[in-house]
């Protein structure tokens, strides 16, 4: 159970960290493959601990008028506009063994999380000569914990983010660079899932910790992306910023910079002849 649970919600995370693709105005309705991820994450933002993970996957995009599936995300288009986009989308993370990790030994394992909430993006800059587009997005989710038999909230978090896209970032070699970046907000509920120590689990070198809702730190991803016929390639590396942040004064705290990277190998073998309209966007996936 441990490892299923583990594979899918490491899965999710990773989905939304990849960058977008370059897009033409005609794409095919759906694509179906396999992958393998590589990657390297902390058990959470602030953790001293981190792992390597191989992991299989299925690769799906869809892309219909309202239901749209890619390597960013899931989402139910609610409202769109060549400008304006308010979407409902979905965001994971993977359960953290505490005996595997020194700062919250004896206490409770976490929970694999799972995120869903609307979104707004709006495009603030696009250039289809050259190829780029900035915007910005709004996302407003509520946390679920689940070990796959009960489902509980965990509470909620705003994570705007500034995003730049560019097709072919160094002329003729089909080369895709994505950057994100903005700050975290989240309420009580959720840093105290994470970072709170009742005081049943305190110790001397683990005081107890009542984590308050606010800012929560920044964070950065830099993605690049290339695709050989039928084989796409991405990799990504992600760094937190806690400095300044309510809780980083947490004993399960043990850095102020927590790094994730991973590269992806992806094979596509199906697709439909059908042709789904990308619209004005030459980014968007």
């Amino acid at each position: 159970m441990q490892g299923s649970r583990l594979g899918m919600f490491v899965l999710l995370m990773l989905l939304f960290l990849l960058p977008r693709a370059a897009a033409g105005d005609q794409k095919p309705l759906w694509e179906l493959g396999a992958g393998m991820a590589l990657l390297q994450m902390p058990d959470y933002r602030g953790s001293d601990k981190s792992r390597f993970y191989a992991l299989p996957y299925p690769y799906l995009i869809y892309r219909g008028d309202f239901l749209r599936v890619d390597r960013q995300r899931i989402s139910g288009r609610l409202f769109h506009t060549d400008r304006l986009l308010l979407d409902v989308s979905f965001f994971g993370q993977a359960p953290v063994k505490s005996s595997d990790n020194d700062a919250r030994r004896d206490m409770p394992d976490l929970d694999p999380t799972f995120e869903m909430g609307p979104a707004l993006n709006v495009t603030l800059l696009e250039n289809r000569q050259d190829k780029y587009r900035l915007h910005l997005t709004l996302p407003m989710r509520a946390v679920f914990a689940t070990d796959l038999t009960y489902i509980h909230h965990e509470g909620w978090i705003f994570s705007p983010r500034l995003q730049f896209e560019k097709s072919d970032i160094i002329p003729d070699t089909k080369v895709n660079l994505g950057i994100s970046a903005g700050p975290n907000f989240a309420d009580h509920g959720y840093h105290r899932y994470y970072y709170s120590v009742e005081p049943a689990y305190a110790t001397l070198a683990r005081p107890a910790y009542d984590a308050g809702a606010g800012y929560s730190g920044n964070s950065l991803t830099v993605a690049l992306s290339r695709r050989f016929g039928k084989i796409a390639v991405n990799a990504f590396l992600s760094v937190d910023f806690l400095d300044g942040a309510v809780i980083a004064d947490s004993p399960l705290v043990k850095t102020r910079q927590s790094y994730m990277g991973g590269v992806t190998l992806s094979w596509i073998f199906l697709q439909s002849e059908q042709r789904a309209s990308e619209g004005k966007s030459l980014l968007q996936k």
